[in-house]
């Protein structure tokens, strides 16, 4: 069995053009522990009680600043910004004014670029034990975007086990903004073999179908009687296989699922059979990602194993793909004297 601990401070010390990055360790009454990082305002660990009463770090990730550095899968736990998820052909127009943007995933803009938020040092602010609030001021024209732009981020560890992630951001310019969290989790333990055998529950009634780029035709579809139906509890592995247009698009699950009910409902649930870990996903944004790892590999993480191929799912809280292009999604557009806020929530509970 795997014993899991937190990174040490020391193997995040390090400076990246200027700026010296850290590890921020809150912990909780109930045992819990998470680890974040400034460089990309990213969750490096989460130590989760399971059902036998010990800690398993339920985040993929690595043990130094230099593991993120040199990794092949940019995005582990990082804050993602201007724009997560896909702009196609890296172009949109806004006001008239059409910006163009760094093509960083085949012809598409993704996750705002190379040199996106989760590249950035940002400033931090550490309140007590719970709590740490990381700032970022983006320039404007950064990777193509207009505006400069203001962000805070701020992470709280409640006495509940429950992860709360805020989110928040000003412009002097007309600009687009898409910010979510990309933690890649696996409910046994990073490291420990795939999460084909999670189970998932997703309320979702509609998502949003893509094309061959994985950009959206501009349509929400129905989940019934398709792979994407997660209504009530069913098994990762038992569709991903399925011969299905829009599984073989994604290569298995890369989709938004529409969030029926705001933050009053789980937009998501993930549950563990072995370790008895279950998460579940609270969030003010309109859709939620379903993303199943389908091109992690050959990164080795905390526990010294390979990440392979689905070894971990993301749950990203975000709005739709490629928003600034389809007029019938909901608005990214954030104007000057406009303060966009979001939250999501990782709740972790044991189930038996």
């Amino acid at each position: 069995m795997t014993t899991y601990s937190l990174p040490k401070p020391s193997d995040f010390a390090h400076t990246i053009n200027g700026k010296n990055t850290h590890l921020i360790i809150l912990t909780n009454r109930a045992g819990m522990q998470v680890a974040l990082t400034d460089y990309g305002a990213r969750l490096v660990s989460a130590l989760v009680p399971d059902k036998r009463g010990n800690l398993v770090d339920v985040v993929l990730g690595f043990d130094s600043i230099h593991g993120y550095l040199g990794a092949k899968e940019k995005y582990h736990g990082a804050t993602i910004g201007r724009f997560g998820n896909r702009i196609a052909n890296g172009k949109f127009n806004l006001d008239g004014t059409e910006y163009t943007l760094a093509q960083n995933n085949g012809p598409n803009s993704l996750h705002g670029g190379e040199g996106g938020f989760h590249s950035k040092v940002w400033d931090r602010q550490v309140s007590f034990k719970q709590k740490v609030d990381f700032y970022y001021v983006s320039p404007d024209g950064e990777e193509g975007f207009p505006g400069e732009v203001k962000v805070k981020v701020c992470y709280e560890l409640t006495n509940e086990n429950e992860i709360i992630i805020r989110f928040r951001a000003t412009t002097d310019k007309p600009t687009v903004i898409n910010l979510t969290n990309h933690a890649y989790f696996n409910l046994n333990g990073e490291g420990n073999s795939n999460i084909l055998d999670h189970l998932l529950q997703i309320p979702s009634t509609h998502f949003i179908p893509i094309d061959d780029n994985q950009i959206p035709f501009g349509n929400e579809a129905p989940v019934e009687n398709t792979p994407f139906d997660f209504r009530t509890l069913k098994k990762i592995s038992q569709d991903i296989g399925d011969d299905d247009l829009q599984i073989k698009a994604g290569t298995g699950y890369d989709h938004t699922f529409i969030n029926p009910n705001p933050l009053s409902q789980a937009a998501a649930t993930a549950y563990a059979e072995d370790s008895g870990i279950q998460l579940q996903v609270y969030t003010t944004e309109p859709g939620i990602q379903l993303y199943t790892g389908n091109f992690l590999s050959a990164d080795s993480g905390k526990s010294g194993n390979e990440y392979q191929k689905r070894g971990g799912f993301c749950f990203e809280a975000q709005h739709y793909p490629d928003s600034p292009n389809q007029p019938n999604f909901p608005n990214v557009v954030l104007r000057p004297g406009e303060e966009f806020q979001s939250q999501i929530s990782y709740k972790f509970n044991i189930v038996k």
